[in-house]
């Protein structure tokens, strides 16, 4: 589980092709990597994988082909910048929101502006996101805890302070970038109680009166 809040800011050292699956090398001077051990895991671009070989202020990890096919990483080079963040502890801060690293698709940005000292972003989700994505809610873009300020269709607005871009890769975000999304978790788990026996599940006894009165609607 993490935070979304952003540790350092690795790099890409290689990627080597292993069959249909892949291992890569992430080389990161400014994590701490005091704490890390073999099997721990660090969410990269938001992608949660798992160390399976330490070196000199960097680690490898394994990317399976369900990884691949769900992430940016399909498109990854040697040399990209990553967002790093090790696994939350139970006395960590929760700053940004509950991710669990495990990537729901990935979105492209749309466009590019300035907003005073801020940048905003306008990024297209794949289309069966979209529904989980709602003004004013979090999300994951690359691993970055992120608040939607605004939602069009399959768009969506992010407001970028200076402090953010300067300690993630967002300031390289250019329009057509590819970006790896994890929707808000609440949501999915409301969908799935809500869908009850028509998936499968067992019935429900939650309805959209009850969210209302709880204050969630």
């Amino acid at each position: 589980m993490f935070t979304g809040i952003i540790e350092a800011v690795g790099t890409l050292a290689s990627l080597r092709r292993q069959g249909e699956d892949m291992a890569l090398t992430v080389h990161a001077p400014t994590l701490d990597f005091g704490d890390v051990k073999l099997g721990d895991s660090i969410a990269t671009n938001g992608v949660c994988l798992t160390v399976v070989a330490l070196g000199d202020k960097s680690y490898t990890a394994d990317v399976s082909l369900e990884t691949l096919s769900r992430t940016g990483f399909a498109e990854a080079k040697v040399g990209d910048r990553v967002n790093l963040e090790k696994a939350l502890m139970p006395t960590s801060r929760l700053g940004g929101h509950l991710v669990s690293g495990h990537v729901d698709g990935v979105g492209e940005v749309k466009s590019v502006s300035s907003s005073g000292r801020a940048i905003e972003y306008w990024i297209a989700a794949p289309a069966e996101l979209s529904r989980y994505i709602a003004g004013k809610g979090s999300i994951a873009v690359d691993g970055i805890s992120l608040t939607v300020n605004a939602v069009q269709g399959e768009l969506f607005r992010l407001t970028i302070v200076p402090h953010t871009a300067q300690e993630t890769t967002i300031a390289q975000w250019k329009p057509g970038r590819r970006v790896n999304l994890e929707v808000d978790q609440i949501a999915r788990y409301l969908e799935r109680l809500m869908m009850g026996k028509s998936q499968g599940s067992t019935s429900s006894n939650l309805t959209l009166e009850k969210l209302a009165k709880a204050g969630f609607l």
